[in-house]
């Protein structure tokens, strides 16, 4: 339940464990606030890429009933794009505490290398 602070909702957090099992589920969509030059370094399995520095709430892709986890590399810059997604009226959006280092300090699973936007074979 998301608290009040100085006459505002907190801004609601959840482990990198708790957005794993929600991840499996299927109840979470998982956006990465860094730049496309750390998101394509390494990334959080299905994690889809909008950086802080373009980005804009009305942009994100529909989420339907999953909840939006907004993620970076340690929690300051998804907590900024939260604050952006709760100031535009979102309220499913919640900032992963710790980001990319909490996810790997749990030794959760993580991409790294180049990313292939199309299957071998699919490229028109």
């Amino acid at each position: 339940m998301l608290g009040r602070l100085f006459g505002r909702p907190a801004l609601a957090e959840v482990t990198p464990h708790e957005v794993h099992a929600a991840q499996a589920r299927g109840e979470v969509l998982l956006i990465d606030v860094r730049e496309p030059h750390e998101h394509a370094h390494e990334r959080l399995p299905e994690a889809l890429p909008m950086p802080l520095s373009r980005f804009d709430p009305a942009a994100l892709p529909p989420a339907g009933e999953r909840t939006i986890v907004l993620h970076c590399l340690g929690g300051q810059r998804s907590a900024t794009a939260a604050a952006r997604c709760h100031a535009a009226g979102l309220t499913k959006v919640v900032n992963l505490r710790g980001g990319l280092n909490a996810w790997k300090a749990a030794s959760l699973p993580t991409i790294t290398g180049p990313i292939h936007p199309h299957p071998r074979g699919t490229h028109r």
